[in-house]
């Protein structure tokens, strides 16, 4: 048998360097993405930024492929998280040299999944439902990449629609996932249609995978507006309760100075007697807005307590803790609460810590790793996801960045949570984006779970969020704020996400490793063939 020319075609191709044009391509679609999470309602640009990078890699070899993902995926993740090197070099008290390395550290790391995907869609260039598989290769990698070491779902796509109030219901059925999902849908079918020559490609869509696209789309509409219409009509039944904010804004440069605890507690006091007017059954304070350990009897923490008395409303706030076991002493980022009597009625230790922040994942093994911010204290996780118990009432409650893990909220609303309560501290990123992509993400939890979410931040952004995403009342960065509002609690079940989570996401994973399994062993089978 003579020698089967194809292997000679691909050895050439895959020296063939990547043009400029096509680098060009895959940094458009990185700027794209990162547009797509702005501040400038510009969310309807993620419905096509991947087109430029998907027609970048049409008849590349799978290793351009992959560096055209790479370099998108990178110019994405530097323009979209760059306020690392604020809450590292400003606040962590790092020199600009190491923040800058830990950004593009990261950077790098993230960027192997859009260049896997890039890879991937190349290796699977033959297969029928191209374009449905091209979106669940995506949500395949951003549910690995959310779940993998730490996890890290920051901004996943379908993010960038947390304001379009019909899209996001669909999060109820099937999480951010299922958002994801159609909206590289749509940037494949974009591709396909204009960018694919051959006709029978076009025929393959129009016979077997539009009416699916279709199908999902209306789907999604039809169930959007239901859940709109059907939540005024369920709300006018449900019984509700006064809750206030407190937004303290506190500097991040002086929250530790012992010199300011004073000051501190008495503007949250200050902040806090404005709301006796309106007379709040909750209040709530951010993440660590005591300055001290609250557990040590002091005046300060005489203080709080007498403060809860005075407002005859349960109290909310943050503190860090400590526990003695042996000769060790274990921190915690805590959230107590505290009965209209000025007794502490339960606690909340965070679960979920930020890795090389807050504690050094797999410390016995790099004891020469340290943590990144020393301002942040070494702490250990929480032992348990429960909610803190009213009388009338349960609070969900999510410490910091224990806002962007789903599964943290369904544990909490699985365990009889009414309603979700976010304790953070987003004087970190400054004068920033991060503030806003954290309360973009902060969204999806209340559309899940069908639950109402009070988010208490030090310097912002402070917001109600009803149970379909609409952020009802939002405060200012850098201000401080008083956020009154009636909440309505109670009487809305568990939705289909709060139950079963990602099974959506899994499924599609499942699907598509098989996927790539059957043309690994397919590929090995032609090889030895020839």
């Amino acid at each position: 048998m003579g020698q089967d020319p194809l292997p000679n075609i691909k050895a050439v191709r895959e020296k063939n360097p990547v043009s400029t044009k096509k680098i060009l391509y895959s940094i458009l679609t990185g700027v794209l993405l990162t547009a797509s999470f702005s501040l400038g309602n510009l969310d309807w640009v993620a419905w096509f930024a991947l087109v430029p990078l998907l027609k970048a890699i049409d008849n590349e070899s799978h290793f351009n492929a992959f560096k055209l993902g790479f370099i998108a995926g990178f110019v994405h993740f530097l323009t979209l998280i760059y306020w690392i090197i604020v809450a590292l070099g400003v606040y962590g008290g790092l020199n600009i040299v190491i923040s800058f390395s830990v950004l593009f550290l990261l950077c790098i790391y993230v960027s192997l999944f859009p260049g896997l995907f890039s890879f991937l869609i190349c290796y699977m260039k033959g297969t029928r439902f191209r374009i449905l598989m091209t979106a669940g290769i995506w949500v395949s990698l951003e549910y690995i990449r959310a779940n993998i070491l730490t996890g890290l779902p920051w901004c996943l796509l379908g993010y960038t629609q947390f304001e379009n109030l019909t899209l996001i219901q669909i999060s109820a059925l099937v999480g951010v996932y299922g958002l994801s999902f159609l909206i590289v849908i749509s940037n494949a079918l974009i591709h396909r249609l204009f960018f694919d020559r051959s006709i029978l490609g076009k025929k393959r869509i129009l016979q077997w995978e539009m009416p699916v696209i279709l199908l999902m789309a209306l789907f999604t509409l039809a169930y959007g507006h239901y859940r709109l219409s059907s939540y005024s009509i369920k709300e006018r039944s449900q019984k509700s309760i006064k809750v206030a904010i407190i937004q303290g804004n506190i500097d991040q440069s002086i929250k530790w100075n012992p010199l300011y605890q004073e000051r501190t507690i008495d503007l949250y006091h200050q902040l806090t007697r404005k709301t006796y007017g309106f007379k709040p059954d909750l209040i709530v304070w951010p993440e660590t807005s005591t300055p001290f350990f609250f557990q040590d009897e002091s005046r300060f923490s005489n203080k709080v307590l007498r403060i809860a008395k005075e407002s005859r409303a349960d109290l909310i706030f943050g503190s860090p803790a400590y526990i003695r076991e042996n000769m060790e002493i274990k921190l915690y980022n805590r959230a107590y609460h505290l009965s209209p009597a000025g007794e502490i009625s339960g606690y909340y230790d965070k679960v979920h810590l930020v890795p090389f922040g807050e504690y050094v994942p797999l410390k016995r093994f790099l004891p020469f790793i340290h943590r990144l911010v020393p301002a942040a204290g070494d702490f250990s996780s929480g032992e348990k996801i429960a909610p803190l118990r009213f009388p009338h009432l349960s609070a969900g409650i999510l410490i910091c960045f224990e806002a962007i893990f789903p599964e943290l909220a369904r544990s909490q609303v699985k365990k009889g949570a009414d309603i979700l309560v976010n304790l953070t501290n987003d004087a970190w990123f400054g004068m920033t984006s991060a503030p806003y992509q954290h309360l973009s993400m902060s969204v999806f939890r209340a559309v899940e779970n069908q639950r109402p979410l009070i988010r208490a931040a030090n310097t912002g952004f402070s917001a109600f969020i009803n149970p379909l995403g609409k952020i009802t009342t939002r405060g200012d960065l850098f201000k401080e704020e008083v956020l009154e509002q009636q909440v309505t609690i109670g009487g809305f079940p568990l939705t289909f996400y709060a139950r079963y989570g990602d099974l959506f996401a899994i499924a599609i994973l499942i699907i598509c490793l098989l996927k790539i399994f059957y043309f690994l062993c397919y590929h090995l089978y032609i090889g030895k063939k020839y």
